[in-house]
């Protein structure tokens, strides 16, 4: 009987996945390093907004559900998982630094028969190029007495429709034994289960749907600001188009793409490409144009203003996505920051993000220039902003 889980990494993706094994009759220990983190979770305050409160401090009412920064003493698990963060570094290349130390962690605890799971994302080999070699040495076992599996998150926060059971699960292994063990793991808690034929399939299946993403958003943004220019709605046209029950799919534009999956993975996929020598200019392409998005914003703002200089300017919604508080890789970000290098003074407005890089939300009111609605939670009271000009992201100017 697999019973005693090991989950590393407590954020979007282990967080909700610890939770939900433990619901399923698993003995858990979620891990993080980040002691804040640990500390509200430990405290009944959960550190994501898919999980409330309640379920928190339920799951740690239990002798079974427990939450550390670090692994003392003698653990013995029979599932470890891995869902550490695996973002870009300085170079804008993949950092795989998080993955590579929760896995020495983990490695310290694998036994005979024990399996270890990688949810992270990771460029096509990783798994049995990188992970398996650190597993192997560190514990000192062959890789025939323990499982190694791979099995994508796919996490789309504050989604109403699609969670953790109900998402179809890609599990892959480094053999038939392992997928079997995978497979029973992930069963208990998860609808269906989607077997791959080996680790490579499964990785690049994640690289794949979140690069698939990032060229239909690039490409309709791209689109938006071709409506924009003749002077009809993007979203009439798109309502329009999608009346065809075949051969079209729905994306809607934005300021930009943001978060941790859609602008990161297909990076991991361009950089194993080039590693290669195969070339991705889909990949490329939209990577600019998505980069280029805020800029357009900014140039249309100075046509609305006439000048940026000494402009009062409130940027409303800096999280990546509406009605969630996540701020990584904002495109906001660029915006804000492009907004000041023309000489604007600029301030945001964000209720679910209340204090980022060093500021702090301003109220709405009408006290600008301009306002440039940027991520639109549904919280917003427009109104409040009377006669002031906006800037509509998400739409044609108003």
């Amino acid at each position: 009987m697999m019973n005693k889980i090991a989950i590393f990494g407590l954020g979007y993706v282990g967080l909700p996945l610890a939770i939900e094994a433990h619901k399923s009759g698993y003995s858990i220990v979620g891990i993080d390093t980040s002691l804040s983190k640990v500390s509200q979770l430990n405290s009944g305050i959960s550190t994501v907004e898919d999980i409330s409160d309640d379920t928190v401090s339920n799951s740690l009412s239990s002798d079974s559900f427990k939450v550390v920064t670090e692994l003392i003493g003698e653990y013995i698990f029979d599932v470890l998982v891995i869902c550490v963060p695996t973002p870009l570094n300085a170079e804008h290349t993949p950092d795989l630094s998080y993955l590579i130390s929760a896995t020495k962690t983990a490695a310290k605890f694998v036994r005979p028969g024990s399996l270890v799971i990688i949810e992270s994302t990771v460029e096509t080999g990783t798994t049995r190029e990188t992970v398996l070699p650190l597993l192997t040495s560190i514990s000192g076992l062959h890789d025939t007495s323990f499982f190694l599996a791979f099995s994508p998150e796919r996490v789309d926060p504050k989604n109403p429709l699609w969670n953790i059971r109900n998402t179809p699960k890609l599990v892959s292994a480094l053999n038939k034994d392992g997928l079997n063990a995978a497979v029973k793991f992930y069963s208990r808690f998860i609808d269906t289960i989607i077997e791959c034929s080996s680790l490579e399939v499964a990785e690049t299946a994640k690289l794949l749907e979140n690069s698939f993403r990032l060229v239909n958003i690039s490409f309709i943004n791209e689109f938006f600001i071709y409506c924009q220019k003749i002077g009809i709605s993007i979203n009439e046209v798109i309502h329009a188009a999608a009346s065809k029950p075949y051969g079209f799919m729905t994306f809607y534009p934005s300021i930009g793409i943001g978060g941790h999956c859609i602008p990161i993975d297909p990076i991991y996929l361009a950089n194993r490409a080039k590693n290669i020598g195969v070339s991705t200019d889909f990949i490329d392409l939209a990577i600019k144009v998505n980069h280029q998005m805020p800029l357009y914003f900014v140039k249309q703002a100075f046509l609305r203003l006439g000048t940026l200089s000494k402009k009062r300017i409130l940027v409303i919604g800096i999280s990546y996505k509406p009605n969630m508080s996540d701020t990584r890789e904002t495109p906001v970000a660029s915006l804000i920051r492009e907004l000041r290098i023309e000489g604007a003074e600029v301030f945001w407005h964000d209720d679910l993000v209340e204090a980022w890089n060093g500021e702090t939300s301003v109220p709405l009111s009408d006290e600008y220039d301009l306002a440039i609605i940027a991520t639109p939670h549904d919280y917003l009271d427009l109104t409040k902003l009377r006669d002031l000009p906006i800037l509509n992201t998400r739409e044609s100017i108003q």
